[in-house]
């Protein structure tokens, strides 16, 4: 039962957080496309503010926008943070719910650091609260007086923790804990900064005063900052599906730096177009695709297959016996059978495992020979599974399935 229930949860958890997500993320576009759309308009100061026209679902809708509060305040106003909360909270209980619940699966890597789930969930928490400290801390010292430079420390920064995320966890687990340090950025943001300077603003203008532009100026500054690593955060969470990206935890931080620049000048580009489509930068594309390309060959270069394919390093051979394209040799069967199917089986007897992991079944050789392209990008090319080595399938094991799949 216990097994269904994780399945089951993990899936609504999961989608719940992808629903919120995508409400945040959209506010989050939506917002920043506006800014830059307004236009002088009557009734507002020079410099205080602005109007954007919109057309949509057959409507015709006027947007205006005060950078510090209107004279007085109106009698209905929504305030946007409850996607913002909803996603992070639903974002914590699903790290909680698969990694920290199940972390000699997916977390705890004893070739990296032999840690208890316990041990490893704390320093996980710990690194999400430590992040949020030291980046607030460097928003609120004197380096927030220059946006470009604040944002050249920023990026050093997630970089510098993925590294340190890399050196106590495993592959996945580092990655997705930088995109969970993000994500959390940008929610203790709307929480911790946005909402409460808001609230300021109302405070004020409902006691008869005017507020203070210093409030509003930091609220952008960090919505901001939200806008610019959204992609990036995108990128880490789905990278969990994608051994490749992460299967060789050295890597990690340079393949985050350059996700990190090639999502952020993305984000630039429409920003600036949105603002004017006479100065489009379309240069920020050629970055962005060359970051990506780079990202790629790194990855691939440093998968414990990947330079075999790109002919950097010669293939090793094992002994097999080669059989048919369609059936694998018995050597590799054998080795599947003793090291895969305790989990990938109609009848797992893994502990905690009810269901075979994604529904794939690798317990006879017709099953192993329909999973072949898998097994070479799970086991051979990136040895991400078994999970953490778990089984302790040897380099000779691995070798036997490369030159089983060689040939076929």
């Amino acid at each position: 039962m216990d097994a269904y229930l994780l399945e089951w949860g993990s899936l609504l958890l999961r989608w719940l957080h992808i629903v919120t997500a995508m409400a945040w993320i959209g506010a989050s576009f939506f917002f920043m496309h506006l800014d830059a759309s307004l236009r002088a308009a009557q009734g507002i100061p020079a410099g205080q503010g602005g109007a954007a026209w919109q057309v949509h679902g057959g409507g015709f809708y006027e947007m205006r926008k005060y950078f510090v509060a209107p004279a007085s305040m109106p009698d209905e106003l929504t305030w946007h943070k409850w996607q913002a909360y909803w996603t992070w909270l639903s974002g914590f209980v699903l790290l909680c719910w698969v990694y920290y619940a199940q972390a000699s699966l997916y977390l705890v890597d004893p070739a990296v650091m032999p840690l208890a789930g316990w041990q490893a969930g704390l320093i996980g928490i710990a690194g999400l609260v430590l992040g949020w400290v030291v980046y607030d801390r460097l928003c609120k010292s004197p380096l927030g007086k220059n946006d470009a430079l604040l944002a050249a420390v920023g990026f050093g920064f997630v970089v510098l923790m993925s590294w340190v995320f890399s050196k106590v966890f495993s592959g996945r687990g580092a990655m997705i804990h930088t995109g969970a340090l993000m994500a959390t950025m940008m929610a203790a943001n709307v929480a911790m900064i946005i909402m409460p300077n808001q609230r300021k603003v109302i405070a004020t203008l409902q006691a008869g005063g005017t507020p203070e532009a210093r409030y509003g100026k930091e609220a952008k500054q960090r919505s901001t900052h939200n806008n610019y690593i959204t992609l990036p955060v995108i990128f880490t969470m789905i990278s969990n599906h994608y051994p490749m990206v992460w299967s060789n935890s050295s890597n990690i931080p340079l393949v985050v730096a350059l996700v990190l620049l090639g999502g952020g000048i993305v984000r630039h580009f429409y920003n600036v177009r949105h603002a004017s489509h006479d100065k489009s930068p379309w240069w920020a594309w050629a970055v962005a695709a060359v970051a990506t390309l780079f990202a790629f060959y790194v990855s691939l270069a440093s998968a414990p297959g990947g330079r075999e394919v790109l002919g950097l390093a010669p293939v090793e051979s094992a002994t097999v016996q080669l059989a048919s394209a369609a059936t694998p040799p018995k050597d590799a069967v054998d080795v599947i059978l003793g090291r895969c199917s305790m989990c990938h089986a109609a009848e797992p007897v893994w502990d905690g495992i009810r269901i075979a992991p994604k529904g794939v079944m690798l317990d006879t050789p017709e099953r192993i020979a329909r999973h072949a392209e898998s097994i070479r990008m799970q086991a051979v090319l990136t040895h991400a599974m078994p999970p953490n080595n778990l089984t302790e399938i040897t380099g000779e094991e691995r070798r036997v399935l490369a030159a089983w799949l060689k040939a076929k």
